[in-house]
């Protein structure tokens, strides 16, 4: 399943990515001992994997001994052997020489394979061999294949298959006609199942400027790993986590206990959500299923703040386009916050919904808008202008019944005002217009990828939405192909 995905700006990732050094024995006995290299039947399933060669092998050892005893008997006995002429002999004589039987004892040490037999020239490379046309052609051909143009898009998408978690880095390369190419340029696996993503440029490793995705998972730790290097084992930082893990005896039950010990600051449940402010560059935000809001300083790599106002898990959260220090949380306690960093005094504002949150997001056109979804399949909007006080009861500014199941995904598009995408486990995708507070359906489609978990808009490419679901496959949706889209906003085209 995709559980995430999540956009790269054009022109951002490294033309010619790093690949990782090769970790040395003391990095290697690190890993293990975290625990970072365990995969599910890692050890057992390469011996399985020998146990099945050796049987292949028996199997054809003694099929070639049953065809040489049948081969055999039909040359020995019986008149219709004989009506073949010499052809059963052949059989028998070319079968004994194979020898089965003896075959892991020959010696090879004598047989040349590429030999022509008139003494083939031995060359100390490729540059001396006359009878090599490109020297260089493998060389070039991965180095082709490494290489990432500065116009192409660059989409990360987090899976999980037979239980390997991993991030896959995709190449999308458009045409002029409209048409797309996308294959996987690298993977990066990773240590836990991924629930959520989010890119950022923080220089992690100097510079001005830097290639990296923060990742969420079922554990209480977040890894950012750097997406310009190639076969790397182990993420850049990690933002909090468990520090030890110890078994303890229960005193009257006589059973044991986990007793767990978390870095300082850290989450202590699964990280649910992730927001990175494009404004402070070093800040990002994340939401637990420990019913907490944190905010990281990633450069520093330490929480700054803990914010503890929710009352059950916290979905999401999101920053504000036009004011970064304003910064939205939701909750399965069924309530969206508002806090202004620039009042840290202020308890912030609150707004009760009748649903659990799947997912919320501020309207990249306008300060003072922000949509949320639910799990109860409805989209619902707000102005916070309209908000007065700490527990604010205002109505929406609108309520759409968007879908039959949970709406798990939202995306608003980047160069479109009020074109609104939405995915949910019902396996559909929907394009809203919600002009003038009043939402309606201009397209929806079945991208056959199961129950959809997330979508995006690209920035680059602005009418390109990404679709990640249940069944695995990522798809893609070029959403200007809908009439319906464009002609309402078709000449936002060029405005990326």
């Amino acid at each position: 399943m995709i559980s995430a995905v999540c956009w790269v700006p054009k022109g951002v990732a490294k033309q010619d990515p790093t690949v990782a050094e090769v970790p040395s024995l003391k990095e290697i006995e690190e890993l293990i001992k975290s625990g970072a290299l365990d995969t599910s039947g890692g050890g057992s399933g390469s011996e399985a994997e020998e146990e099945d060669e050796d049987d292949e092998m028996a199997e054809l050892t003694e099929g070639a001994a049953q065809a040489l005893a049948v081969a055999n008997a039909l040359s020995q006995g019986g008149s219709s052997s004989k009506k073949s002429g010499g052809k059963l002999d052949d059989i028998a004589d070319g079968l004994r020489e194979l020898d089965m039987d003896n075959y892991d004892n020959e010696d090879d040490e004598d047989v040349d394979v590429f030999s022509r037999g008139i003494g083939d020239s031995y060359y100390h490379n490729n540059e001396e061999d006359p009878y090599l046309k490109d020297k260089n052609d493998d060389d070039s051909e991965e180095e082709d294949d490494l290489h990432i143009k500065p116009q192409d898009l660059v989409l990360i998408c987090a899976r999980n298959e037979d239980d390997v978690s991993q991030l896959e880095v995709n190449i999308v390369e458009e045409s002029s006609d409209g048409s797309s190419n996308m294959y996987v340029h690298h993977d990066i696996i990773l240590s836990a199942f991924p629930l959520c993503s989010t890119w950022l440029d923080c220089p992690l490793k100097g510079g001005e400027k830097g290639n990296f995705i923060a990742v969420g998972s079922m554990e209480p730790a977040i890894e950012i790993w750097d997406l310009d290097v190639i076969d790397e084992v182990q993420p850049t930082i990690v933002l909090g986590g468990i520090l030890e893990e110890k078994k303890t005896k229960k005193k009257k039950s006589g059973g044991k206990k986990k007793s767990v010990k978390y870095k300082e600051g850290s989450h202590t449940d699964s990280v649910l959500g992730l927001a990175w402010n494009k404004e402070y560059r070093n800040i990002l935000a994340s939401a637990s299923a420990d019913k907490t809001v944190k905010i990281w300083d990633v450069h520093a790599q330490k929480c700054t703040i803990t914010m503890e106002h929710h009352t059950d898990k916290v979905q999401a959260v999101a920053w504000n386009h036009h004011s970064p220090q304003v910064l939205l949380s939701g909750s399965f306690d069924r309530t969206v916050f508002l806090k202004d960093g620039r009042d840290p005094s202020h308890p912030g504002f609150k707004w009760s919904i009748a649903a659990d949150v799947e997912s919320l997001a501020w309207d990249p056109h306008t300060e003072h808008l922000f949509v949320v979804s639910l799990e109860d399949g409805t989209v619902q909007g707000f102005d916070i202008r309209n908000a007065s006080n700490q527990t604010s009861e205002s109505k929406p500014t609108f309520t759409l019944h968007a879908h039959d199941k949970a709406v798990c995904t939202i995306s608003y598009n980047p160069a479109a005002p009020n074109l609104l995408a939405t995915g949910s486990s019902d396996k559909m995708v929907k394009l809203w217009d919600l002009s003038n507070n009043q939402p309606s359906c201009i397209a929806s489609k079945n991208p056959k990828a199961g129950a959809v978990f997330s979508v995006s808009f690209s920035g680059d490419s602005p009418f390109l939405l990404a679709i990640g679901g249940s069944k695995g496959t990522l798809e893609m949706w070029d959403t200007l192909s809908e009439a319906p889209v464009a002609r309402s906003f078709g000449k936002y085209k060029n405005q990326a």
